[in-house]
């Protein structure tokens, strides 16, 4: 069989990890996917870093606009980054003429992924995302295939590694979150500019996506309610150990009657539950079905070689063709979501207002701003009983 034959646009640390994968397995690949991998073209605005990979036997495009008109080309592997520009462009031209994406790029995939996934279904291409989300945990196949004979009630995820390793050393140290952040810049945990990874927009971006996929939705980015964990502090912290209970950045989407609420926030969750003790820079994925029941998927959310075995599998998938809609059904049979109130959803609630910290009965919207009106300046986080 002909080679499967694919360019590259981007060659960051991911990038780098992809060509390392294809390159040290590519006799394994080869045996398990019936044909070889070959890279015809590579992009990348800079050609003379050592990525600690051999480059020398591949063509160099100077403009990604250009991999999507090589002929006979069947994938393109886009790891530029960002919703807008170049990648979306990349993606669009790349689609529009029969080409398959791979991608490990959520932000596009939650702005975009209704729009791609349509003009992949008409084209006759495909789009593998594996590596948007959890990074070499294979929850968008698990999704879309293992678990597809299943009715998803609810999702949990803690999609965000450096959020993971603040929570997890300020619980170890006792230090408050401004201390800690500066120390995984400096380990390189967490970016210059942490903004995305804090604030809980990575997080909302690899949710929109599980939504979409787990519940058979358009995604709506726009609809997710975000809070970082910026105003966590070292207190909260030990309070929550005190009560039983270790504080994650949570990505939740679960049916409520015959609305969907989903929310990325801090949660309390148990101490000794499965995502409880899901620590450091890990991530993790909580699924309930109605015939497979409770799944949890764990692994590095991050890293060279984690997302770059995710892109591999991705492209392996599409060498063999399998032809899966990008998010499990076609875009015409993607209903437009009804999402529930947040107000309307009864919960128990973590409070902190000055030194104290207390956890509620279960309560709605309307008891908890009763019970917090005339406190000064509370911090609120739900509680999670998994």
């Amino acid at each position: 069989m002909k080679p499967y034959r694919i360019a590259i646009a981007g060659l960051g640390t991911v990038g780098a990890g992809v060509i390392e994968n294809l390159q040290s397995n590519a006799e394994l690949i080869e045996a398990r996917t019936g044909r070889a991998i070959e890279i015809v073209a590579i992009c990348d605005r800079d050609q003379d870093s050592n990525r600690g990979v051999d480059l020398a036997c591949y063509d160099w495009a100077d403009d990604a606009g250009w991999l999507a008109d090589i002929d006979g080309l069947d994938a393109i592997v886009e790891l530029i980054g960002g919703s807008e520009g170049i990648a979306y462009d990349l993606a669009k031209a790349a689609l529009g003429k029969g080409v398959s994406i791979v991608t490990a790029n959520k932000a596009l995939l939650a702005h975009h992924g209704f729009e791609l996934a349509a003009l992949a279904e008409k084209n006759g291409a495909r789009v593998g995302y594996e590596a948007a989300v959890a990074g070499g945990i294979p929850i968008i196949k698990a999704l879309r295939e293992g678990l597809a004979g299943n009715e998803v009630g609810s999702i949990y995820g803690i999609l965000n590694g450096t959020c993971n390793y603040i929570l997890t050393a300020m619980r170890e140290t006792g230090a408050d979150f401004a201390d800690i952040l500066k120390e995984a810049q400096e380990k390189g945990y967490a970016e210059a500019d942490p903004s995305f990874d804090v604030d809980g927009v990575d997080t909302a971006h690899k949710l929109c996506l599980l939504t979409s996929l787990a519940f058979g939705v358009q995604p709506d980015f726009k609809a997710i309610e975000t809070k970082g964990i910026r105003e966590i502090t070292g207190a909260d912290i030990k309070a929550a150990q005190e009560f039983g209970y270790r504080i994650k950045l949570l990505g939740v989407a679960k049916r409520q009657g015959g609305a969907i609420f989903q929310s990325v926030e801090p949660c309390l969750v148990p101490a000794d539950s499965s995502l409880g003790g899901v620590e450091d820079s890990y991530n993790a994925v909580f699924a309930e079905g109605d015939f497979v029941e409770k799944v949890l998927m764990t692994g590095r959310g991050a890293g060279r070689k984690p997302t770059a075995s995710a892109v591999v599998g991705d492209i392996i998938d599409l060498a063999k063709g399998l032809d899966t809609p990008m998010f499990g059904v076609t875009t015409d049979k993607l209903t437009k979501p009804v999402w529930a109130d947040a107000g309307q959803i009864k919960s128990r609630y973590y409070i902190r207002a000055g030194g104290d910290a207390q956890i509620t009965e279960e309560i709605g919207k309307a008891e908890l701003e009763a019970l917090t009106d005339k406190l000064d300046s509370p911090y609120i986080m739900r509680v999670e009983d998994l």
